[in-house]
């Protein structure tokens, strides 16, 4: 991999990471946990952040809005996510399902960002905000899903002129069909990097070493 990195500059985006995702238990575990199970996808996801923070890159959270009753139900034009929310919620607010995971937890010096409505971090957030307030122009995107709020943010980040790394195992989808459409076909689309978490953490190293 010939992508290296500056922490000053570089930002970990780490999306949706709730107890309802990526816990037993969660909601919505049943339908990523093949996956999930194949890409390592915990244990890559424990890796990248422990990595970014001994190299002194940024971690930010990009977390979904977290539901409320009432959510969507006055909408002209909610998504078919957003309909799907509405008949069987999840990430409600004040439960253990809507907590990120306990891995997973923001630290000083680490951004949670605004919660998004649909699927993009950017949309109708301060993520850009933030990220520009901070230096950042190289994010990394980690986290859930890979073919929905992965692809859509890191779609907008490329709009928005920063340089986006996607990370094909620390990722997971509801289908094996679903990651290779967004690893193998839409990420090349517009992802300037796509790597292993092995390949990023030797990256981060070496930026570590460099600093």
């Amino acid at each position: 991999m010939s992508e290296t990195y500056d922490p000053r500059r570089t930002a970990v985006l780490l999306v949706d990471p709730f107890n309802d995702f990526i816990s037993e238990g969660g909601k919505l575990w049943p339908r990523v946990e093949a996956v999930a199970k194949e890409a390592g996808l915990l244990e890559h996801l424990r890796s990248v952040i422990a990595s970014a923070r001994a190299a002194d890159v940024r971690v930010v959270f990009v977390p979904h809005r977290r539901w409320e009753p009432g959510d969507y139900e006055s909408w002209d034009h909610p998504s078919p996510t957003q309909r799907s929310m509405m008949e069987r919620p999840r990430f409600v607010r004040g439960t253990w399902g809507g907590d990120f995971h306990p891995d997973f937890q923001p630290q000083t010096g680490d951004i949670v960002a605004a919660e998004h409505w649909a699927q993009s971090g950017f949309a109708n957030t301060d993520l850009d905000f933030q990220l520009k307030q901070h230096g950042i122009s190289h994010v990394v995107l980690v986290g859930l899903l890979a073919n929905t709020c992965i692809e859509s943010t890191g779609r907008y980040a490329m709009e928005f002129g920063y340089h986006v790394t996607l990370v094909r195992d620390a990722t997971a989808a509801f289908l094996s069909e679903m990651m290779h459409a967004a690893h193998e076909l839409n990420g090349p689309t517009f992802a300037h990097a796509i790597v292993t978490t092995d390949q990023l953490v030797t990256a981060f190293d070496a930026a570590r070493t460099r600093s």
